[in-house]
């Protein structure tokens, strides 16, 4: 008869071993729909703050000062709350009697909404040449202006071939142009320059601008709506 022997990783023994009965949401946390563990290298908790003595903080959020770690212990058990540990590095090491459940929750409710918030601006790019015509050049701008109301930022170059070189003072004419067509929108952030055989300038969206061309899109949505 063959026996299979199963190894597991347990975590430290100390993990389990609250103030209070294990907080809801210490364990685990949801994170786009997955229950994901939290780290426990990330806080030190109850009787997994091996230290002689903290700095702690009371419930209410007041200095209670230096105290043995027992005496700190039984005052978060006496409050139904947890002692974590929050800034490891002072000394001593600086703790808080709070609801640890409670806390993970909101430090996730947090990051997500700051995940959330965080605006993506991409950078893009129209080509073009010294010989460029009027019309072809007329697109580029209307992409340009489509995607700096998008919020991105748009990089414009001309790049010289043989003696085209001989004349940057057409490419920069023709930027500075571009420049001014899109300056209801747009403002630069890197004025004309040249990088090897091409000369360019980098335009961002102008302060409000975008902003200002949501609202006139909802306006006309409105408008619409009503007609």
């Amino acid at each position: 008869m063959r026996y299979t022997l199963l190894l597991t990783t347990l975590p430290p023994s100390w993990y389990y071993s609250p103030a209070k009965k294990p907080a809801k949401g210490w364990l685990c946390c949801i994170e786009n729909k997955r229950r994901i563990l939290i780290s426990a290298n990330e806080f030190r908790v109850n009787e997994g703050i091996r230290v002689a003595e903290v700095r702690l903080i009371g419930p209410d959020g007041g200095n209670v000062g230096v105290v043995p770690i027992r005496q700190a212990l039984q005052i978060a058990r006496d409050a139904e709350m947890d002692l974590v540990e929050v800034s490891p590095g002072a000394t001593p090491p600086v703790c808080r009697v709070m609801d640890f459940g409670k806390f993970i929750y909101e430090k996730t409710k947090k990051e997500r909404e700051a995940k959330k918030a965080q605006t993506k601006i991409e950078i893009k790019e129209i080509r073009l040449r010294p010989k460029t015509n009027e019309a072809h050049r007329g697109f580029k701008v209307d992409d340009a202006r489509r995607w700096l109301g998008q919020g991105h930022k748009v990089r414009v170059t001309v790049k010289f071939r043989g003696r085209e070189m001989d004349y940057p003072e057409i490419a920069l004419e023709d930027l500075k142009e571009i420049a001014q067509d899109l300056a209801d929108i747009a403002t630069i952030e890197v004025p004309p320059q040249m990088e090897g055989r091409t000369m360019l300038v980098v335009l961002v969206p102008a302060k409000g601008a975008v902003k200002k061309k949501e609202k006139t899109d909802q306006a006309e949505v409105k408008n619409e709506a009503e007609a």
